[in-house]
């Protein structure tokens, strides 16, 4: 963990319907992943001020709780992870590595309010907005 300047919340979006298409047309389906605005990244938190192995997370929509999760009960820890990327990608200072999501997983509308957080030490809000 030495390696690590610290954390932040992220709001890793898909887009449903575009990648539902791909998969029918057995095309890949990462562009569902890749559009602007679909990967929001909260405040920095440095290494210090977090305890990586117990740290809360909630996302919001709406003011209603869709994900509320603890690092404590992720498959592998932040450090068993890092270790993993690093076996396949040259990781860089600035680099960011999210670790996937919890259970709650649902849809957004435009006009909704996304918020993620960790509750006492970070919060980043984002409203949902058409881009037609």
């Amino acid at each position: 963990m030495a390696h690590v300047a610290g954390f932040s919340v992220t709001i890793d979006v898909t887009c449903r319907d575009l990648q539902e298409q791909c998969k029918a047309e057995r095309k890949p389906w990462e562009i569902s992943k890749c559009l602007d605005t679909f990967c929001a990244v909260g405040p920095f938190i440095p290494v210090d001020e977090l305890v990586h192995n117990n740290v809360e997370m909630v996302l919001k929509v709406n003011g209603e709780v869709r994900q509320h999760a603890n690092t404590k009960d992720m498959l592998f820890d932040v450090p068993a992870l890092i270790e993993y990327v690093n076996q396949h990608v040259t990781l860089l200072p600035g680099d960011l590595i999210q670790t996937g999501t919890p259970e709650g997983v649902g849809p957004m509308s435009v006009g909704d309010t996304v918020t993620v957080s960790i509750p006492g030490i970070s919060e980043a809000s984002f409203k949902i907005v058409d881009d037609a």
